[in-house]
């Protein structure tokens, strides 16, 4: 079996984070390494989430593993074609972060409990109610996919100095690897 890569994740802003990716036609051996990769790319970075927008991947395509606690049994779920079908009306705001804003982190409203469905890796329908971090983290994922960053969801002065700090940060980083 090939060794899992890391890939590269994009830091915003990039054109690619804002795209609308593409439904995943249907299942194939490349879209399941794929998972694997984006599982192994999200817990190195570490993150709870990663869509494959965020590698330049222009499939809608996510991973997630929200079980933090120390000893508790990882939960890998990758999702293909992801879509919310139901949502609660009661509302949740958690703090959020993305591995395309590093260090940058601000409260998010959101449904508390939402319902979704997607193709799992072997092309079974899966559904289910995710709630707390679960349900943020899946819509979080989503939204990527949706070309919609947390950060949209801030106020205008907000986004534009979070996005300001970003571009820094790439000339930063573009500038240590001359």
């Amino acid at each position: 079996m090939p060794q899992a890569m890391i890939y590269p994740i994009l830091i915003h802003p990039d054109p690619r984070l804002k795209k609308v990716a593409q439904d995943v036609p249907d299942l194939s051996d490349e879209l399941r390494a794929l998972a694997d990769d984006m599982l192994k790319t999200m817990y190195h970075a570490p993150g709870i989430g990663l869509a494959a927008p965020q590698i330049g991947i222009d499939q809608r395509v996510i991973v997630m593993d929200c079980v933090k606690e120390e000893g508790a049994t990882p939960r890998p779920t990758a999702m293909f074609n992801p879509k919310i079908v139901e949502s609660s009306d009661e509302k949740n705001i958690h703090e959020e972060g993305c591995l395309s804003i590093p260090d940058v982190y601000a409260d998010v409203e959101r449904p508390r409990d939402v319902t979704v469905e997607w193709l799992d890796r072997d092309g079974v329908l899966r559904r289910e109610t995710f709630t707390g971090l679960w349900a943020t983290c899946v819509q979080h994922e989503i939204d990527h996919l949706d070309g919609v960053l947390f950060i949209d969801y801030l106020k205008p002065l907000k986004r534009q100095l979070i996005t300001r700090k970003m571009q820094k940060l790439k000339r930063d980083i573009a500038r240590d690897k001359v």
